[in-house]
């Protein structure tokens, strides 16, 4: 089911499959900031309950084996539709056979989607529905349009850090091929908090910055009056990413709590260095903001 939320500037429209936004319209000059085409054909995916590669695609939770495709599963799952005012919509799912064999755990994901005057509001609410711990880690994955409003080139715009933390920047160092994990090393990525987008800064792929106090990336250029603010909140990772040997017009600026797995063999979940471990019956929330012009 698709559904749409607004107010007086804005416009979504979230696909209850995955809960995934798939266009956010700026209203009075009718552009779209999220990403819409067959060359990459997602826009804002959900990741639970993993995020990045594991292991052969696998992971051990008590000693027992089990796959876990990239990202996890729930970006693939119909959601059940709670609320839904004019600004406001909340969506729901739960286990079940397909995916327990995948992750044991009884569990309620809910997503709340707010439009505000001054852009979209989106909050998780993970819930452990089992009597044992709940390992889990959780993600979002918006793509934007550059241009943003078809001003400028991609190589126009510029990614601005800011937050309580020190330079240089630095990111997960990765290996590409033949699939992207993590090495467990840190490599250099920018000497000031501005940087120039292009598309050899995604040559190695990826980047995930691993400065864990960065807590707003802008998206701007001098060419375009508008610009996106990712808040991140309650998330300690961002990675960007953009299809970089394909010369694509867009960015993804993607919350993260919880990172790929260190290349090597399939990993106890319990042991992973990042993400949530839930106690029986206890509920975590988390949100970040997309502030826009």
């Amino acid at each position: 089911m698709i559904v749409t939320i607004e107010n007086q500037n804005f416009q979504a429209i979230i696909d209850s499959v995955g809960a995934q936004l798939i266009h956010l319209y700026e209203k009075q000059e009718d552009f779209d900031y999220i990403w819409n085409n067959e060359s990459w054909n997602k826009h804002a995916p959900v990741l639970f309950p993993a995020i990045g590669r594991s292991n052969q695609d696998k992971y051990l939770l008590n000693n027992k084996e089990y796959k876990m495709p990239q990202h996890g599963f729930i970006a693939n799952q119909e959601f059940k539709i709670i609320t839904h005012t004019k600004n406001t919509v909340t969506f729901a799912v739960s286990e079940n056979t397909e995916t327990y064999k995948l992750y044991p755990f009884a569990f309620n994901l809910m997503i709340t989607f707010v439009l505000l005057s001054s852009g979209l509001s989106i909050s998780f609410s993970v819930k452990n529905n089992t009597t044992i711990q709940m390992p889990f880690s959780l993600g979002s994955h918006p793509a934007f349009n550059v241009p943003l409003d078809g001003k400028g080139k991609f190589d126009d715009y510029f990614l601005e850090f800011d937050g309580d933390f020190q330079l240089p920047l630095e990111s997960y160092e990765i290996i590409k091929n033949p699939v992207p994990y993590r090495t467990g090393k840190a490599e250099f990525f920018s000497e000031n908090k501005k940087i120039k987008l292009s598309y050899k800064l995604f040559e190695k792929g990826l980047r995930i910055i691993s400065n864990s106090n960065v807590k707003k990336v802008k998206l701007f250029s001098v060419y375009s009056d508008h610009f996106v603010i990712i808040n991140l909140e309650d998330f300690a990772n961002i990675c960007l990413w953009t299809k970089e040997t394909e010369n694509i017009a867009f960015v993804c600026i993607e919350p993260f709590n919880g990172l790929p797995d260190v290349i090597g063999n399939p990993v106890d979940w319990n042991k992973k260095e990042s993400g949530y471990k839930l106690a029986p019956g206890k509920t975590k929330t988390m949100k970040y903001e997309i502030s826009l012009k």
